[in-house]
C-alpha cells in the first residue's frame, strides 16, 4: 500500500481546521499545524460517515 489514506484496514482520526473544514488522516502521522483531532481512532469507514455527517457546505456559507 503505497497510500496511507487508501488503506481499508487503517486506523484514522477526522481533522478539524478553523474553518470547520473536516480532513480523514492516519492515525499514525503527526497532525499538521492549524488542524486538531475531532475524532479520535477510528476505522476508515467510520471517519468517512463522520465526515459525510458533519459536512458544511462552504460555498453557501
Amino acid at each position: 500500500m503505497d497510500n496511507p489514506f487508501d488503506d481499508e484496514q487503517g486506523t484514522f482520526r477526522v481533522l478539524i481546521n478553523e474553518s470547520r473544514q473536516r480532513s480523514l488522516w492516519p492515525a499514525h502521522l503527526a497532525v499538521p499545524a492549524g488542524w486538531e483531532v475531532e475524532l479520535t481512532s477510528s476505522s476508515r469507514q467510520q471517519c468517512l460517515d463522520y465526515i459525510e455527517a458533519h459536512w458544511i457546505e462552504l460555498r453557501s456559507c
